[in-house]
């Protein structure tokens, strides 16, 4: 049985001292600048005031960090937000973990080659200074894609892992553009069935060398490996994942539920440092980034040149070389209640891994309501706050106390598609490309409906 943490309780715990019942913890994360949370955790000695020893560890890849928060050998994890539902709803590697705090909004980037670039700028209109229109949709791309298939050369892209948030921006970007990005049979994990561009993983930091080396044509990452690209001018970013869905959901943080339930006092206090960090991340301004961007260029961390992080983490983005502009909300750890681990966000996640054959039956509303609040728990975040505010470390305003775990419908997408998370079959049937209703794949068909 999971340790529970009542929301009630959340708005009325006291200040009492927390004792947590293990110390000393060992945490992975991936060479991102989404990382922050933890690296500020460590450095401003957030883990130490709430009694923690901490050392972080960077991983290998995405599949070796979740497997290694199974085993124990981690304590916890900077997480891809589909990984912790797909584990437990056994898509993959199975087990139960769950997210206490959701570590960011926005932050990735869909980057293609120079010479993919070429072909698609004259399909895309500009500004009056010349420069392209922004958002860019992947229409200008279609007619690329299309080339390439008539030359008999599939269009492959990198993305950083099968349930990545990056997957599924990039799928909803190539969709909303009229590129089909394949579906996920029962027997075929590739994802790449009836696909017009061919997405397959790569590790976020061997994207630029990837692209360079002509195995893919453009990919979907988290920074600083899209900015790389523009530094290295081997690529040009063409849209950022805050104008396919402004203010979406990124990574998250993630624990087995096991571990939860034995060290209920260290999970708070873990979520108490993490709070503190988002909020030192964002406070007056983004006052503090420069300094963070100085800390995330260590080698213990993202190990990238401080500028080349700077380029997106002070709030601009660069686009084509010289195409620099503003984007304050790029990297977003705070505010917008971006910690709060909402239903609908882990909602949202389940509705693509049903859009694209992941999920391969169909499921009820309910279900998708009941897998959220497995994974997602607002109770435990909502308690640590309590803490927070009760100790003068937080504001009582910042946190939405009253909420029911949904975030209001929003049209906030590329296409304009209305996505509610209290009805998420309903916003599936509204998606042009992608499976809906009963429909399933068998072989490379689909069938059914």
């Amino acid at each position: 049985m999971l340790a529970t943490f009542g929301v009630g309780e959340a708005t009325t715990a006291s200040a009492e001292m927390l004792f947590p019942e293990k110390d000393e913890l060992t945490f992975g994360f991936i060479k991102l600048t989404d990382m922050a949370p933890l690296a500020i955790a460590y450095e401003k000695h957030f883990f130490e005031d709430e009694g923690l020893y901490v050392t972080l560890e960077p991983q290998a890849n995405w599949k070796v960090l979740l497997d290694r928060v199974i085993t124990g050998e981690l304590d916890g994890a900077h997480m891809l937000a589909g990984q912790p539902l797909a584990a437990t709803i056994g898509y993959g590697t199975e087990a139960h973990i769950i997210t206490p705090f959701s570590m960011d909004l926005n932050g990735n980037g869909i980057t293609v080659s120079n010479e993919v670039w070429e072909k698609m700028k004259p399909n895309i209109p500009t500004n009056e200074d010349g420069k392209p229109q922004h958002p860019i949709s992947a229409s200008a791309l279609k007619p690329v894609v299309e080339e390439f298939k008539q030359q008999g050369k599939p269009f492959n892209m990198g993305m950083v892992f099968p349930v990545s948030t990056h997957n599924y921006e990039l799928r909803y970007w190539l969709a909303a553009g009229g590129i089909h990005p394949g579906y996920y049979g029962e027997n075929d994990t590739t994802g790449q069935i009836q696909g017009d561009a061919l997405l397959s993983v790569t590790p976020p930091p061997q994207m630029p060398s990837t692209l360079e080396a002509g195995t893919i044509y453009g990919y979907c990452v988290g920074e600083p490996w899209n900015q790389q690209a523009v530094f290295m001018e081997i690529g040009v970013p063409v849209i950022t994942d805050y104008e396919i869905w402004k203010n979406n959901p990124e990574k998250v943080f993630g624990i087995t539920a096991e571990f939860a339930e034995k060290y209920p006092n260290t999970t708070l206090a873990i979520t108490k440092a993490l709070i503190r960090a988002a909020i030192w991340l964002d406070e007056n301004d983004n006052a503090n980034r420069e300094e963070a961007v100085e800390i995330l260029s260590k080698p213990e961390y993202v190990g990238a040149d401080a500028e080349v992080i700077a380029n997106s983490m002070t709030g601009t983005f660069e686009y084509e070389k010289g195409d620099k502009r503003q984007v304050p909300d790029f990297n977003v750890f705070f505010r917008y209640n971006a910690t709060y681990p909402f239903y609908s966000d882990a909602i949202w996640y389940l509705t693509q891994m049903r859009r694209w054959g992941q999920i391969p039956e169909a499921k009820p509303d309910s279900w998708y309501d009941e897998t959220a609040k497995k994974v997602y728990r607002p109770d435990i975040y909502l308690k640590a706050a309590r803490m927070l505010v009760e100790e003068g470390l937080a504001d009582e305003a910042d946190f939405p106390w009253e909420t029911d775990g949904y975030r209001e419908p929003t049209d906030a997408f590329l296409d304009g598609v209305v996505y509610d998370g209290r009805k998420p079959n309903a916003y599936i049937e509204s998606l042009s490309i992608g499976l809906k209703g009963s429909e399933k794949i068998k072989g490379t068909e689909v069938v059914g409906g």
